[in-house]
């Protein structure tokens, strides 16, 4: 489980190469790849893990790619679309906007500024690496009030220039103050933007403008994108003696491929049900429940959500009512089992499919439907 994806890998050694000759640095394509190579892999590079020539055209393309539906002339609206589409693509780390764009003050060298909560920087730029966006990790540590304060910053070159600031997941709720100012800086989620879109342009379709900005992202590539960082996510070897987050989840897929390998829904669940750990450990169910809106359905997430429940069923720790209540659920049999295969799925040195090939598994069965 130590090795990334090859197929990731060969996205982001394009991705390091396209940006060396963006930048200037290197202007031919063999020895961009071959330098992009050793920073991603830091040593030998297998040679089916570089891109094609056509892959690294297509990633340069992206860098340049223009926001073709904005209003001609009207910067900021387009900049405000653009926030908006990343923030919901990025939903899961409870994104907020703040800066010259939220304030309306923007000029030709203006930046979009979010700030993103995660106890994962990996769970964050797998999902960029999924979209292609380039972008740089820079951490700085700024010294104040006899304190030193460490922070992640994140360099997108996208449609607009973007610079995301990651803080503890933690602190989501908490006020943040400018660190040049120091007064609090205003800041608006993804719904008091769209609030603000519609005050502001009353005649604007917000929902078409989006919709052409960007398709909606493949529902079986964000699954990809958010489990990936669960192989970091370390589990209390009392309980899990298996490893890690990735490992365990993959053997509960499995165990429930045997149960029902017809059941999308409940496969998807089974899959997904430790996703949020990758997100915010301290509420991961809220956490993969908030990044999943939209991409899995109602039965699914209810699955999910009640897993912490069915295992204080077969505890004895539930009370009366609330028995009764998920009894009378449709799938409350599924539940149960999806309990039992969680339970199950704690073996050392259990043999998993892959990631990719179980998220295909579950694209397959959706064919099929």
């Amino acid at each position: 489980m130590s090795d990334a994806p090859p197929s990731r890998i060969r996205r982001q050694i394009a991705w390091q190469a396209a940006r060396l000759i963006h930048d200037e640095e290197v202007r031919e394509y063999y020895p961009a790849k071959m330098k992009a190579a050793r920073r991603v892999c830091q040593g030998w590079v297998r040679p089916w893990d570089l891109p094609t020539n056509g892959e690294l055209r297509a990633q340069l393309l992206s860098f340049s790619r223009p926001l073709e539906h904005a209003p001609a002339g009207d910067q900021l609206l387009a900049m405000r679309l653009a926030a908006l589409a990343l923030m919901q693509r990025l939903s899961g780390f409870r994104p907020r906007l703040v800066g010259s764009v939220l304030a309306g003050q923007v000029h030709a060298g203006s930046d979009i500024n979010l700030h993103l909560f995660a106890a994962s920087l990996e769970a964050i730029t797998a999902i960029l690496d999924e979209d292609q966006l380039p972008y740089d990790v820079q951490k700085r540590t700024v010294h104040k009030e006899g304190q030193r304060r460490h922070h992640v910053h994140l360099q997108l070159r996208a449609s607009f220039p973007v610079e995301i600031t990651v803080y503890p997941h933690h602190v989501a709720n908490v006020a943040l103050k400018s660190t040049v100012s120091g007064r609090v800086q205003p800041r608006a989620s993804i719904a008091e933007l769209e609030q603000i879109l519609e005050k502001e342009y009353p005649q604007l379709d917000l929902q078409e403008e989006l919709a052409t900005l960007e398709e909606t992202p493949d529902r079986f590539e964000l699954y990809l994108a958010l489990l990936l960082p669960l192989e970091n996510v370390h589990q209390n070897p009392a309980s899990h003696p298996e490893g890690d987050a990735l490992y365990h989840s993959l053997q509960v897929f499995q165990l429930a491929c045997h149960e029902r390998p017809y059941d999308e829904e409940f496969l998807t669940a089974a899959l997904l049900h430790d996703l949020g750990g990758g997100i915010d450990p301290d509420d991961p169910v809220a956490a993969a429940l908030e990044a999943l809106v939209g991409f899995i359905t109602e039965r699914t997430a209810w699955l999910m959500e009640n897993l912490a429940d069915a295992h204080r069923l077969s505890g004895g720790t539930i009370g009366h009512r609330h028995r009764r209540r998920l009894a009378g659920h449709e799938s409350y049999e599924e539940l149960v089992l999806l309990a039992d295969c969680d339970r199950r799925g704690r073996q050392i040195g259990a043999e998993v499919p892959r990631p990719e090939e179980a998220v295909e598994q579950l694209r397959s069965l959706d064919q099929q439907s």
